[in-house]
């Protein structure tokens, strides 16, 4: 796909225009169940959504947005407020991929009427085509309730980062066989109750396999089976912005290193007065 730049004069920024093009649809990517891997990523500003988009069937702006941008513990204090403000712009920065938004913790699980409005919200100030949350059996009338009611939901089994308190960490799940049919039978609950799509988080391989075979939407994995039908990413852990990172990202950029790098330089032009130089400065014309 080819894409154009214009220069908006007012900020002297490039600006991408995209191809005209159709955006995916929530049907287009649930049709792709068995056939070419959907190809997931996080996506938080409009700048991101700019760069990631022609190349991503689906963009999630998930409430990974916690610790990525606003350096919280964990995703439990996110807000609904936070979600509709980078879900939009996303939705701005993008024209091809589905683009989807976490529901954040408190706003779905007391009732299927309080995951109605806060979706409802989602959808209505953001653009976005769809809601993902988590949970297995415990969330599926939620599910049901939501999709029934013309709402299109990710589901998310394995690993949730909101339970992070009653789980006691990120460790992976399914080690005991208890939990492996606890993970199968959620998956199956969310599934058969309407999710479009399903991502299995942290799980172990064999699991994530027999899920995605189980169930007749398309999985994502992250941590989980290269036999999901896509797989998702947080951006900027597969860009290397952060020193540490989950065992499940392989890092295909050393970003960090790279702007460490660039600030140095700066710093070092800035204090020998070497920056700004001549192509930097106005000067009146003679």
């Amino acid at each position: 796909m080819s894409v154009t730049h214009s220069l908006d004069t007012s900020t002297s920024r490039a600006n991408p225009l995209p191809a005209p093009m159709k955006r995916l649809t929530v049907p287009k990517l649930k049709a792709m169940k068995g056939g070419e891997p959907i190809v997931m990523l996080t996506a938080y500003t409009a700048r991101m959504a700019q760069l990631l988009d022609p190349h991503c069937d689906l963009l999630l702006v998930g409430d990974s947005l916690g610790q990525v941008i606003y350096g919280l513990p964990s995703t439990v204090p996110v807000t609904l407020e936070m979600m509709c403000a980078h879900g939009a712009a996303v939705v701005r920065g993008s024209w091809h991929a589905v683009v989807a938004v976490d529901m954040p913790f408190g706003s779905y699980e007391a009732s299927p009427e309080q995951a109605f409005a806060s979706a409802a919200r989602i959808l209505k100030e953001t653009g976005a085509a769809a809601v993902k949350l988590e949970g297995g059996e415990a969330m599926a009338e939620t599910v049901a309730f939501l999709s029934g009611r013309g709402i299109p939901v990710i589901g998310h089994v394995g690993l949730t980062p909101q339970a992070v308190n009653a789980l006691g960490g990120y460790g992976a799940r399914g080690k005991s066989d208890a939990e492996a049919k606890k993970i199968l039978a959620d998956a199956r609950a969310v599934a058969e109750a309407g999710c479009f799509l399903l991502v299995l988080e942290g799980v172990m391989e064999e699991i994530a396999a027999e899920a995605t075979a189980a169930v007749d939407c398309p999985t994502i994995g992250i941590g989980a089976s290269s036999s999901c039908d896509g797989q998702v990413l947080v951006t900027e852990d597969m860009l290397g912005l952060f020193e540490r990172a989950p065992r499940f990202v392989k890092r295909y950029e050393d970003f960090a290193g790279r702007i460490e790098a660039a600030v140095s330089a700066y710093a070092g032009e800035v204090r020998s007065r070497a920056f700004p130089g001549e192509d930097q400065i106005y000067r009146r014309k003679k």
